[in-house]
């Protein structure tokens, strides 16, 4: 995490889903007209723990990650958060840009955080 800043998941999340919110808006006013179009779709955000789950850093960070509204993948060994952005429509555009801001300040922190999304 960023060095001698101690920050919890709750902060992380919290600016994370602020940077999130503000891409889909800004992408649904400024390039989508407000209008919700064309193609339709999901957006996500994945993040790879660092420490294993059997150990007690790995236990932390899993349930730490899941505090914040992560969930475990069909894998197992990632865990997921849907639509970081929270946008109500169905354009995979604006909802993609939720997901790489909110993906973006995950990063920041030290984070194995990817952006990810399928069509619909």
């Amino acid at each position: 995490r960023k060095r001698g800043i101690m920050t919890t998941y709750a902060e992380v999340h919290q600016e994370a889903t602020s940077k999130a919110t503000s891409a889909v808006d800004a992408f649904f006013n400024n390039v989508l007209k407000g209008e919700d179009q064309y193609a339709c779709g999901f957006a996500w955000v994945t993040v790879y723990p660092e420490n294993k789950g059997n150990t007690k850093l790995g236990k932390a960070e899993r349930s730490g990650l899941e505090s914040i509204g992560f969930k475990k993948d069909w894998t197992g060994k990632a865990w997921q958060l849907w639509n970081p952005g929270n946008y109500a429509g169905q354009n995979i555009d604006a909802k993609e840009e939720g997901a790489q801001a909110y993906a973006q300040v995950m990063k920041s922190y030290g984070f194995k955080a990817y952006a990810q999304s399928r069509l619909d």
